[in-house]
């Protein structure tokens, strides 16, 4: 507990005292002045946060209902109840403070990430501290064991491994040497090491991270803006319910000649302010959503807003990106045809066309050739999206791609046969051959999609820029039987508009890609999730959910956390105003109490508030 629930902490503490102390109290002026006593000290601050509402003119929330049927049970004479509703009432804000203040918690684990220094290293050895955001991009920070990687990075020197779990969920260490890229808020565990930073501290992974978890409150669930709007006429309405309840059925009975019996009604009416008052709903529905999407970052999956968490429990189709999502993406190169040329004369070139390029393939092949590409030889580098890349080579053109681009350049070549990819390289319109590599699916890959399946989501589709024997072959180790091959990223975004036109509207399509290629179509899905993208800023930019490892069930955990999710608060929805409602009639008719009323208002939100930090507990979901 923080200072201020200490505080409430001990006023209950007196307050339930003082109470219980005036049942030893004989009838009388003595016993109703330690009773009032006992409801100052436990509802002052009540009374002062509902005169400032009547001030600011503000009136109908919760301190409003409790002040009103605390102070009516008082002019009633009934002390005994008024102490007791206002008790109950703090107990279970203190209730749903702690709760509360746990799910914020699970949400500060991930806060735990912001370096607090880097380590610069002076002219005479010595490390000095400054702050991340002074570190220029391509300067060298030293990070002890220990310490946490304040900015985005190349290791230069040392060796070490990184507890990643902060970013990842997974505990597994990572090695890391010379030459490796490393991401900040990874911890270093042993061993010195050097690093060249590659970014500014604010577009670091760490950065944007934490703004994204910042963020993430903002983005308010159809639910919780229906709560909220629910709430803001709810209320007027129950008072004037109540009053209603306790002048006209008196006036009735006056007109018919009876006797009003006003203390009866007006019990009945301050009974239903008691019961009426929306904290169970304005409570529990918030905080359902901020523990799932602290327990979802817990395990590694950032989602960016209630409103994304809300949405995936709708998804009934997913499409996945094949290269690096559902395969390892770790291509190796299984065969070289080469025709007027040695096969290392045309890994060579391809190499040195492809040193720049951060895919998969292009890595594969460039560590294939097994020399380092001579930069002195390379010149006007030329990336063409969907088709490869051309560039300069000893003054000769070269280019390397897909069978597309050997058509658009007016190159002709073989048909691409067996299950790799092949990579196709010409030089000044003459056709050199044919790199072949293979990928392999991940060995999570189909577990997961099975897990999918059995979740209800069977409309499961891969696109691909691959050929058609290569995708087929994948997709059917995976058993996926919907695929789209020869895919230009512009294609991808056709194809999902065509998925999602065939849709109902109350269902949701996602889409799980690496986020730098498929930003586009991360973007124009209902729900994009960008699949190991840590690093990445057009990941991070466009999906709206972001693994951070490429664990393939993680897609599945994500869907699972929002229908679990989703379940808590129509759970809550329900039993809330349900019992409610059952009360407000019990007591209209006279068959409740100001004791039932504190059940129906305190013990509903408190049980509806343990139900909701269930989402905390995700781990075995």
């Amino acid at each position: 507990m923080n200072r201020k629930q200490k505080k409430v902490f001990y006023r209950i503490i007196a307050a339930a005292a003082l109470l219980i102390g005036a049942f030893f109290i004989p009838q009388g002026i003595f016993r109703a002045v330690v009773q009032l006593a006992a409801y100052i000290v436990i509802g002052y601050d009540i009374l002062r946060k509902a005169f400032r509402g009547i001030v600011n003119r503000q009136i109908f929330d919760e301190s409003f209902l409790m002040a009103a049927a605390t102070v009516g049970a008082l002019l009633l004479g009934e002390f005994t109840e008024a102490v007791a509703v206002m008790l109950f009432f703090q107990m279970g804000e203190l209730f749903e403070g702690i709760a509360v203040g746990k799910s914020r918690r699970s949400i500060a684990t991930l806060m735990d990430i912001r370096p607090e220094h880097a380590n610069i290293e002076s002219e005479d050895g010595q490390l000095i501290k400054i702050d991340p955001n002074d570190v220029s991009p391509g300067s060298i920070i030293v990070v002890l064991p220990g310490e946490r990687l304040p900015i985005d990075g190349t290791v230069t020197e040392g060796e070490s491994s990184l507890d990643c779990s902060a970013l990842t969920g997974e505990s597994l260490p990572r090695d890391v040497s010379v030459g490796d890229s490393v991401l900040s808020g990874s911890v270093n565990l042993h061993g010195l090491l050097k690093v060249r930073t590659v970014k500014r501290y604010e577009d670091s992974t760490v950065a944007r991270i934490l703004e994204l978890v910042e963020n993430a409150g903002e983005r308010k669930s159809k639910s919780e803006s229906f709560i909220s709007r629910f709430a803001r006429y709810y209320t007027p309405v129950v008072c004037i319910s109540a009053l209603a309840l306790a002048v006209l059925p008196p006036v009735v009975s006056i007109g018919f000649g009876n006797a009003p019996n006003w203390g009866d009604w007006i019990y009945r009416a301050l009974s239903f302010l008691v019961i009426s008052c929306p904290c169970a709903l304005v409570i529990s529905v918030p905080l359902s959503f901020f523990a799932g999407l602290g327990g979802a970052g817990s395990e590694g999956i950032l989602i960016k807003g209630s409103n994304y968490l809300e949405q995936l429990s709708k998804v009934k189709c997913i499409v996945f990106d094949k290269t690096g999502t559902l395969t390892k993406g770790s291509f190796s190169v299984k065969n070289v045809i080469a025709k007027s040329i040695s096969k290392d004369q045309l890994l060579s070139l391809a190499a040195h066309v492809e040193c720049n390029s951060t895919h998969p393939i292009a890595r594969s092949i460039v560590s294939a050739s097994g020399k380092k590409p001579e930069p002195a030889r390379i010149e006007n580098i030329e990336e063409l999206g969907g088709f490869g890349v051309k560039a300069c080579i000893d003054g000769r053109t070269v280019a390397v791609g897909n069978r597309r681009l050997m058509e658009a350049l007016g190159v002709s070549c073989p048909e691409d046969n067996g299950i790799g990819t092949a990579v196709h390289v010409c030089r000044d319109s003459e056709y050199l051959g044919q790199i072949v590599l293979a990928d392999t699916p991940k060995d999570g890959a189909a577990p997961a999609l099975e897990k999918l399946r059995s979740m209800g989501i069977h409309d499961l589709v891969m696109l691909t820029g691959d050929n058609e024997n290569a995708a087929q072959y994948t997709a059917k180790e995976l058993g996926i039987s919907k695929v789209y091959a020869r895919l230009l990223p512009e294609d991808k975004v056709t194809k999902v508009e065509e998925l999602l036109s065939s849709m109902p509207k109350a269902q949701a399509l996602a889409f799980v890609g690496d986020g730098i290629n498929d930003a586009p179509v991360l973007s124009r899905a209902d729900i994009g999730i960008a699949m190991g993208a840590l690093g990445s800023d057009a990941a991070i930019e466009a999906a709206d959910v972001v693994l951070m490892d490429d664990e393939p069930g993680k897609i599945a955990k994500a869907v699972a956390i929002s229908k679990k999710c989703m379940r808590i608060v129509y759970e809550n929805i329900v039993f809330a105003i349900g019992i409610k409602l059952l009360f407000l009639v019990l007591t209209a008719l006279g068959l409740s109490n100001m004791w039932f009323a504190i059940f129906a208002d305190v013990g509903v939100m408190v049980l509806a508030v343990l139900n909701a930090i269930r989402m905390l507990n995700v781990k075995n979901i």
